[in-house]
């Protein structure tokens, strides 16, 4: 995976960790052994997963990360460096090679959204096939609320869900439907399932994130060809709202867990 920059990542990392799922988070550490844990995680960027569980184990724990880019992946080994290896990998095309039987637990964060459901497959064959437990955090789920609102909110949140379901590098992503997509394939393969919500809650402790958050809409907006006028004065709004310190912002996920 790439695309992403590490400013980005930085931006949204503390609301990842606020939004995720506490009681998804406990029933996967609760199904970890009891001694020394080995995790592989998918698609790492800067290593958020490995932030978010850190200080949550209860016994040592040995991370692989996977990216495909090398920058991010500099960036998480700068951060933990201790148990923590790094590999590059292109998740599309080579993760059949992946050990997963060789770990106890798989994880991944902010991903299944980007991928097809023809990858979902695969990745369910991989995880079913290794019985290991497998978190998924922070996958987008296409709610969004603000507050206060604006006439054009609901037109740019389905332009934006329309553009999540494009090509990103996995085949045609299923975007908000990924983990609805996720949990039943899971399900159909007689896997138990423990899923919750893991929103994004933004507001006036976030201007920076909502700033960038909504530049992305806006440029979105302007690919798919909403009229310029419309979109210039929300931009405009929503701006003049985040530099007040006016605006909340939710962004729905969904976190679950797939236990053995």
């Amino acid at each position: 995976m790439s695309g992403f920059s590490s400013h980005w990542l930085a931006l949204r990392e503390p609301l990842d960790l606020a939004a995720r799922n506490t009681v998804v988070e406990r029933a996967f550490l609760d199904v970890l052994p009891t001694s020394e844990v080995r995790v592989l995680d998918l698609a790492s960027g800067a290593g958020s997963t490995v932030a978010a569980l850190k200080d949550k184990f209860q016994m040592p724990v040995s991370w692989q990360l996977t990216d495909f880019d090398v920058s991010l992946l500099d960036v998480a080994s700068s951060r933990f460096q201790s148990d923590l290896k790094v590999q590059q990998v292109d998740l599309q095309a080579d993760l059949e090679k992946l050990p997963f039987e060789q770990f106890d637990a798989i994880t991944t964060s902010a991903f299944l959204d980007l991928t097809s459901k023809a990858f979902l497959e695969r990745l369910i064959d991989k995880v079913v096939e290794a019985g290991k437990p497998f978190l998924a955090s922070l996958t987008y789920d296409g709610r969004t609320e603000f507050s206060p609102g604006h006439g054009m909110d609901e037109t740019l949140r389905e332009a934006l869900n329309r553009h999540q379901q494009t090509d990103k590098g996995f085949g045609p992503a299923l975007g908000p439907e990924a983990a609805r997509v996720a949990i039943e394939l899971f399900r159909a393969r007689d896997c138990r399932v423990v899923q919750g919500t893991s929103d994004w809650q933004a507001g006036d402790d976030t201007q920076d994130f909502l700033l960038e958050f909504l530049s992305g809409w806006q440029r979105v907006g302007r690919e798919v060809g909403l009229e310029a006028e419309q979109l210039e004065s929300w931009w405009q709004d929503r701006q003049i709202k985040i530099g007040a310190a006016q605006l909340h912002v939710m962004v729905g996920h969904v976190d679950f867990v797939v236990l053995p």
